[in-house]
């Protein structure tokens, strides 16, 4: 019988009781503010890092675990388990996928590496139900197959107030040209296929809110949504709006909002959001 351990990394959006409950491993990403290193969720919050952002002199530097940091979270698997299945953040963002493959060819123990092509609470979806599977002795083959199936059926909306953030960190290089001779501009973001694309853009928050409008139509007209994630990085109004909005549209769909990874929030920058949800 299989025993598949599930890791991911920390810009997975997923609460300390789910880490418990389904005995997944969390590597850590690093963080630079202004010269000073931090652990990822180890020695600085969420909340504590966004602080630390909104008032740091520089835009804060995200690295890749480390091939070490990794091994200590490996090293930590009982012998009993026969497989790790490391479901990792999308590569349009980090290499931090690519690490793990290289992790993958050092260790001993049988580990394969997916690139989940999202992060944050969409990674999360994946994640769970890779653990829910491999809690029920299901094969590491069987559980890829169903995590496709996860992926495929996931959507990713993400609300950009201010530019500057992600275009200094590089993430949209392919759009600088366009985008920093606007003022004022807004953003609606998609990631879809590793591919983090513009859906709209326009002057000012009406941008963002009359897209978001179209996505509450979108969620109103999809069958069987099983799980929500709003993730924010530094602002509530906007999101205690949605939140209002999804309790009406879908009351009894599972809604969990959260501030952000920094890795998220560094590139996304102060005021942005997401809203993640997958159907079956």
């Amino acid at each position: 019988m299989s025993k598949v351990k599930i890791i991911t990394d920390s810009s997975v959006q997923i609460t300390p009781e789910e880490i418990e409950k389904y005995d997944i491993g969390v590597v850590p990403l690093t963080i630079n503010i202004d010269g000073n290193t931090y652990t990822d969720g180890v020695d600085i919050t969420r909340e504590e890092f966004v602080q630390e952002m909104d008032t740091s002199n520089e835009l804060p530097k995200t690295s890749q675990p480390s091939i070490g940091t990794f091994m200590s979270i490996i090293d930590k698997v009982p012998a009993d388990y026969t497989d790790i299945l490391s479901l990792n953040m999308t590569e349009s963002i980090s290499g931090t996928v690519n690490a793990a493959r290289q992790v993958a060819e050092m260790t001993d123990r049988k580990m394969e590496v997916v690139d989940t092509e999202f992060t944050d609470r969409a990674l999360a979806f994946q994640v769970i139900r890779a653990a829910q599977l491999a809690q029920e002795g299901k094969s590491i083959d069987e559980i890829k197959q169903a995590i496709e199936v996860v992926r495929d059926h996931t959507y990713l909306y993400m609300g950009v107030t201010s530019i500057e953030n992600i275009l200094r960190g590089g993430r949209l290089s392919r759009f600088a040209s366009t985008l920093s001779t606007l003022l004022n501009i807004n953003l609606v973001l998609t990631l879809k296929n590793n591919s983090l694309d513009i859906a709209k853009r326009g002057r000012g928050r009406k941008t963002i809110e009359k897209y978001m409008n179209n996505v509450m139509e979108e969620v109103k007209s999809l069958e069987n949504i099983k799980a929500i994630g709003i993730s924010y990085v530094d602002k509530m109004d906007y999101v205690n709006e949605l939140k209002d909005k999804l309790k009406e549209i879908v009351p009894d769909v599972p809604l969990l909002i959260r501030v952000t990874s920094p890795v998220i929030a560094t590139h996304a920058g102060s005021g942005a959001f997401a809203i993640e949800f997958y159907t079956e």
